[in-house]
């Protein structure tokens, strides 16, 4: 039996390796921040991030649910995907972990600039400006460990039923 040719069942050799995820957290910009309302259900919000020192950065208003969340809970899932980032297939990744909220002017200083190269590199100082507001806060995220992963160019048929003689070269 063949993976993405007789079936897509058991994908647990198509997770994403070392070198793809550095290079899917390279590529995108955007997550998605799930976490668990105080009523106990799953909830997510799609957030921009920074990857800086193995963990991800992010900025949100301290009243949004998602950092109350945070502050309640700090167990949380980033789940990022290559959509729309030019990366070829379907690749993904779930990531757990524990999240810090940051107030102080320190972790503001270093990340205000950082956050808005990397989103705004026509303009950074103006966005910059515009996050630095009073009841702005920055979140870490330290990851625990991949909780799922997929990567659908180690399959056949980039996993949509194409033949042996597809398979990229990926091993």
């Amino acid at each position: 039996m063949a993976v993405g040719i007789d079936d897509n069942e058991d994908l647990r050799t198509l997770r994403v390796d070392e070198d793809g995820i550095a290079e899917l957290v390279a590529a995108q910009t955007e997550c998605t921040f799930a976490f668990t309302t105080a009523a106990g259900w799953p909830a997510g919000v799609v957030m921009s991030y920074l990857h800086h020192d193995d963990r991800f950065w992010l900025t949100a208003a301290r009243d949004r649910a998602h950092v109350r969340a945070a502050m309640r809970e700090p167990r949380v899932t980033l789940v990022v995907s290559n959509a729309g980032t030019g990366l070829p297939g379907r690749r993904m990744l779930a990531v757990r972990g524990r999240v810090t909220v940051h107030a102080d002017a320190e972790t503001k200083r270093w990340f205000y600039p950082a956050f808005a190269a990397r989103h705004a590199p026509n303009d950074p100082e103006a966005f910059q400006r515009l996050l630095d507001s009073p009841n702005r806060v920055v979140l870490e995220v330290r990851p625990v460990r991949i909780a799922v992963s997929h990567d659908s160019t180690r399959m056949p048929g980039d996993g949509r039923g194409g033949s042996l003689g597809s398979r990229p070269n990926k091993g």
